[in-house]
C-alpha cells in the first residue's frame, strides 16, 4: 500500500489510509485496520457513499481477529483510473467488472482468497455476485440493506421496466421511479449544482433515508405496480416533476438536529460532501445506467438458476424501506436464493445506513456471523 489520502486525525485510531495501485486498471484508495496477516473482510460501500461510511464497524472487526480494508469503488472517493462523463463506455460500471475490482483489492492487500466479503446498498449485489461467481474466493457473504433475491436478475425485480414508467406518470400523483432518474443526462448536475449545495444536499438526502426521519415506518409491498410502488416515500418513487436535490430539500433537518447528530456529525459529512464536491455523481451515477439501460442483463443470465451456497446474512434498519422496495426480494432471498442463509436482522433505530446510525449492534451482528460460520 502507498501513499494516504485521509489524514490519520480523521479517522479513528488504528484506521489507516492509503492506496494500491494497478487493480483492474485503477489506483484504489482503501481503508484497512488489523493485521495484514490475518484472514481478509473486504468492505463494499454503496451510494452516495465512500470507504469511509465503513469507519465506525472497521475496528471491531480487526480486533476479532481480521484484516479489514474498504476500498472507495469504482467512481468513488479518491479511487482513480475511471472516467465519469456520461458519454463514456458503461462496460467497466458493469457488475462483472465490479467484481474483477473487488477481486484486484484482494491480490493487491496480499491475500488469496476473503474470509467474507460484506456489502452495503449498491455493495449489497456487488458483494452478492461475488460470492456467486468466485465462492472459492469469496468465503461468506453479508448484504445489508439490499436484498438480493434473484440470482441472475440480481439488482432487478420482476416487471421492473416497460410499462411501469408510464403508469408512475399516470397516477392522480404522478411520480417516477429513482433509479431511472439517475440514469438521466440531468441527475448529476441536479445535484451537483443544486442550490443549497452539496453539503446540504447530503445532510437532507442522509437524513431523509434514516431512523432520524420518523416516517420512515416501512412494510411489505404487495408488487411491482405503480400503486403499490408509490407507497415508498419520494426518495424512491419521486414526483415525476422533481430532481433528487428538490425531492430531499424540504426534509433538511434544523440547525438544532443536525447539532444533535452524533452518527453523522457536520465534520464526518464533510468528507462526503468534498469527496462528490470533487469527483462530482456521474461516475457513481453510471452503475444505476448499467441496470436500467438492461445491456448486460445478457451476460447476467448466463447464471440463471444458480445459487448463492456460501454461508450468507442480511443486515437492515428497521426502518429501512431498502428491505422492501422490490417486492418479493426480501422472501426470494431467504427462501431460495441463498442456500445458506444463516440470519436476518433488522436493527431497531436504524433506517438505510446501518453501519453508521448503529454500529455497535451491526458490528456485534457481523462478528456473531463470523464466528458461527467459522
Amino acid at each position: 500500500m502507498t501513499g494516504e489520502a485521509l489524514a490519520p486525525e480523521v479517522l479513528p485510531d488504528g484506521i489507516r489510509s492509503g492506496f494500491l495501485d494497478d487493480v483492474n486498471g485503477l489506483r484504489v484508495h482503501i481503508l484497512e485496520a488489523g493485521d495484514p496477516g490475518q484472514p481478509l473482510v473486504l468492505l463494499l460501500h454503496g451510494f452516495p457513499e465512500l470507504a469511509y461510511s465503513w469507519r465506525k464497524i472497521m475496528l471491531p472487526l480487526a480486533e476479532a481477529g481480521y484484516h479489514v480494508v474498504a476500498p472507495d469503488q469504482r467512481g468513488y472517493g479518491f479511487t482513480t483510473g475511471w472516467t465519469g462523463s456520461y458519454h463514456d463506455d458503461l462496460a467497466p460500471f458493469r457488475i462483472f467488472n465490479l467484481v474483477r475490482d473487488a477481486m484486484g483489492v484482494v491480490w493487491g492487500t496480499g491475500h488469496t482468497d476473503v474470509a467474507a466479503v460484506f456489502g452495503h446498498d449498491f455493495g449489497s449485489p456487488v458483494a452478492a455476485w461475488c460470492a456467486l461467481l468466485r465462492p472459492d474466493l469469496f468465503k461468506r457473504v453479508a448484504m445489508m440493506s439490499a436484498p438480493i433475491g434473484q440470482g441472475a436478475t440480481v439488482g432487478k425485480s420482476p416487471g421492473m421496466g416497460g410499462d411501469i414508467h408510464a403508469d408512475l406518470a399516470a397516477l392522480e400523483r404522478p411520480r417516477k421511479h429513482y433509479q431511472w432518474y439517475y440514469s438521466t443526462p440531468e441527475a448529476d448536475a441536479d445535484m451537483l449544482h443544486c442550490p443549497q449545495g452539496v453539503h446540504d444536499f447530503l445532510r437532507a438526502y442522509y437524513h431523509h433515508k434514516s431512523a432520524d426521519w420518523s416516517e420512515n415506518q416501512p412494510f411489505k409491498l404487495g408488487s411491482w405496480t405503480a400503486g403499490e410502488l408509490a407507497r415508498m416515500p419520494t426518495y424512491y418513487i419521486m414526483d415525476l416533476g422533481q430532481n433528487m436535490a428538490e425531492t430531499v430539500a424540504p426534509e433538511m433537518p434544523s440547525p438544532e438536529h443536525v447539532a444533535a447528530c452524533t452518527w453523522l456529525p457536520d465534520e464526518e459529512l464533510r468528507i462526503y460532501s468534498e469527496a462528490f464536491g470533487r469527483t462530482g455523481f456521474q461516475a457513481a451515477l453510471n452503475w444505476y445506467r448499467c441496470g436500467t439501460s438492461g445491456r448486460y442483463m445478457p451476460e447476467m443470465e448466463l447464471f440463471a438458476g444458480r445459487t448463492i451456497d456460501v454461508p450468507s446474512c442480511f443486515i437492515a434498519g428497521a426502518s429501512d424501506w431498502g428491505v422492501y422496495q422490490k417486492p418479493g426480494d426480501f422472501e426470494r432471498m431467504q427462501d431460495s436464493f441463498c442456500t445458506d442463509m444463516r440470519s436476518c436482522h433488522l436493527i431497531d433505530g436504524a433506517g438505510h445506513w446501518v453501519q453508521q446510525e448503529q454500529p455497535v449492534e451491526t458490528a456485534r451482528l457481523l462478528n456473531q456471523f463470523l464466528d458461527e460460520t467459522a
